[in-house]
């Protein structure tokens, strides 16, 4: 069993740093880890901490091309997406993922027997992340969100209508939500070590071929409906939330959360993304 890389565009389109022969292969990567960026003060023979803060990572290797070929479909794969994420899968541990910009790919000559050995470095723009989904239904007359998903191991249970989740990362949790319409006034509850402590309520119809979409990630948070065309409006207004609330969902770090998802009418269908972030993996 080997560690494995890649990268993962917004479409789900995967460029393999495993595979020499279609893509490339990865070598001696570095900056997987955590770096900490720390000052001090010194006080007579001693120093003191005054400022400590979690450097920006970078994500650096070697690609080795067997073919100019390759070389193009990843500077093409690169070009032709909005957003790239970092694809690591640790064997018997998880797959993780980490938002990245690509800071340098170098260009060398080809080498007599084809190959093409280059330095690749990504300016790293979120921690990592394990990424866990679920889709759910509800049964007919029932407003609570029926969980229909065997969940990995680091959620502890589930129940018939409420999702039980331990944060076991570094930083609490954001989520992303999507219901399809036909839907009435949704409303996220989070309750923390059985005590509820936020309920965010929307007041919005979102109508047939349409989603209600919401999302807590820093740097990608919004309240939007997806348009039928695929186009977006911002929900961000005072007729749909309440500005005096408190409007962004954070799973605290180990401690038991239950997620709970409601409307005025039945919820035919849904998507839970539940970001679990780590300083190092």
């Amino acid at each position: 069993m080997v560690r494995k890389f890649g990268l993962i565009n917004e479409k789900g389109e995967e460029y393999s740093f495993m595979d020499i022969d279609k893509y490339c292969l990865l070598i001696d990567p570095d900056g997987l880890g955590i770096t900490y960026d720390t000052s001090y003060e010194r006080i007579g023979i001693n120093f003191v901490e005054n400022l400590r803060q979690l450097d920006q990572g970078k994500i650096t290797g070697t690609a080795v091309f067997s073919n100019y070929k390759n070389y193009r479909k990843l500077i093409n794969f690169i070009e032709d997406s909005d957003h790239l994420r970092f694809h690591y899968v640790v064997p018997d541990v998880g797959e993780y993922y980490r938002d990245v910009l690509i800071a340098e790919i170098s260009k060398s000559e080809i080498k007599p027997d084809g190959f093409l050995q280059e330095t690749i470095t990504f300016d790293c723009i979120s921690l990592w992340y394990a990424i866990n989904e679920a889709n759910y239904i509800i049964k007919a007359g029932e407003n609570e969100i029926r969980w229909d998903f065997r969940w990995d191991s680091r959620f502890i249970s589930y129940s018939a209508r409420n999702l039980v989740v331990v944060n076991n990362g570094h930083t609490p949790a954001s989520i992303q939500l999507s219901i399809d319409g036909e839907v009435v006034n949704p409303k996220i509850e989070l309750s923390v070590e059985g005590t509820k402590v936020q309920e965010i309520p929307f007041t919005c119809t979102i109508n047939e071929h349409e989603k209600f979409q919401y999302s807590s990630k820093d740097g990608d948070s919004y309240v939007r409906k997806q348009n039928a065309d695929g186009t977006y409006t911002s929900l961000f207004n005072l007729s749909v939330l309440e500005f005096n609330n408190n409007n962004v969902l954070k799973l605290p770090k180990g401690k038991s959360c239950e997620l709970a998802v409601t409307a005025d009418d039945d919820i035919a269908s849904a998507t839970l993304q539940v970001f679990i972030y780590f300083k190092s993996v």
